[in-house]
């Protein structure tokens, strides 16, 4: 089977699968303020057809899958889809809040995953809460602890806010010089009902010149595929990231493609296109032709919806929310 190519000659091997529009949280950067209808069971992709979907992708040579959500681990079928895809021949990983990971870290290691980003954006019990309207950082750094003890690769995702959580950078970085973790610091990105604003997007040339004041760092090499620009502090055990989406986007080295929780294929985290794979598959009809039509259609860059964050009018974009796309 041929690789998934679109007209601007990238190579898509990476696939992002959310396996819910629920969650036990309630970020400000994901869910709408506004009463959130999640998706009722019929509407979510069940656990064998995520595994046919996902089997008909790893036939296009997709080699990694990501379980995303909402909260992924929310769902009471976790563990039977986890099961089902470890089957196949990819790098099986997920994003998850962190805070019921105790109740699974024998799964992974049973099935082999080594590697699991936790979204983390506050180290201050009264800023987690504000953030998430829940009182569970002790939890989940208590799940951070036992990944670590574990030897599981973990990656911190940190949302950076200008006037919310700024003045934490250096407190993420300084965790790398005795945990090997790596700290990602996210920039503010749109979505609906998130209240975005171009002022409170806190960009990657900020938060370096920041981190300079306080630590020697060196650059870390990137490879064409990596969302993240890696650096390290010198003579710390792990390492710290910026995804740079909304100051220096990488489209151009783009390889992502992602499947809603309601089974709707997404080419771009930004694209307004949905193409409906899990309609095709439950009428009995081959997905591949969607699938190929997708990447097709990928255009050049944010989906083409804008070019410069400074410049954007988040009323113009067309989306679903972050927790409706499974970021």
């Amino acid at each position: 089977m041929n690789n998934l190519q679109d007209t601007y000659n990238r190579i898509h091997n990476y696939l992002r699968i959310s396996l819910t529009d629920s969650c036990n949280f309630r970020c400000l950067y994901c869910m709408p303020e506004e009463n959130m209808q999640c998706l009722s069971q019929k509407d979510l992709m069940h656990p064998q057809e995520i595994f046919t979907i996902a089997q008909t992708f790893v036939d296009y040579n997709v080699n990694k899958i990501r379980l995303t959500g909402g909260e992924p681990l929310v769902r009471h079928d976790f563990s039977e889809i986890v099961q089902c895809l470890a089957q196949l021949p990819v790098k099986l990983t997920l994003t998850t809040n962190g805070v019921l990971i105790h109740k699974y870290v024998d799964l992974f290691k049973n099935v082999g995953i080594k590697s699991i980003n936790i979204s983390i954006d506050s180290l201050n019990e009264s800023t987690f809460k504000s953030i998430t309207k829940r009182n569970a950082l002790s939890q989940v750094w208590k799940n951070i602890h036992l990944l670590v003890k574990e030897n599981f690769h973990v990656k911190l995702n940190v949302v950076a806010m200008r006037g919310i959580n700024e003045h934490e950078i250096t407190d993420f970085v300084n965790l790398t010089y005795s945990l090997p973790l790596q700290v990602r610091f996210i920039e503010f990105m749109p979505f609906s009902g998130n209240r975005w604003e171009k002022n409170r997007v806190l960009t990657t040339t900020e938060m370096l010149h920041n981190i300079e004041k306080h630590f020697s760092i060196v650059k870390l090499q990137d490879s064409i595929h990596n969302t993240a620009k890696k650096y390290q502090v010198l003579g710390s055990k792990g390492t710290f990231a910026f995804i740079t989406t909304m100051s220096q986007p990488f489209c151009s080295g783009c390889n992502r493609m992602r499947i809603t929780a309601d089974g709707k294929m997404k080419n771009c985290l930004f694209g307004k296109e949905e193409f409906d794979i899990l309609g095709e598959l439950r009428a009995g009809r081959n997905i591949k032709p969607v699938i190929e039509n997708c990447v097709y259609k990928k255009h050049k860059k944010m989906g083409r919806q804008f070019q410069n964050f400074k410049n954007l009018n988040p009323n113009h974009l067309e989306n679903r929310s972050m927790i409706k796309i499974g970021g």
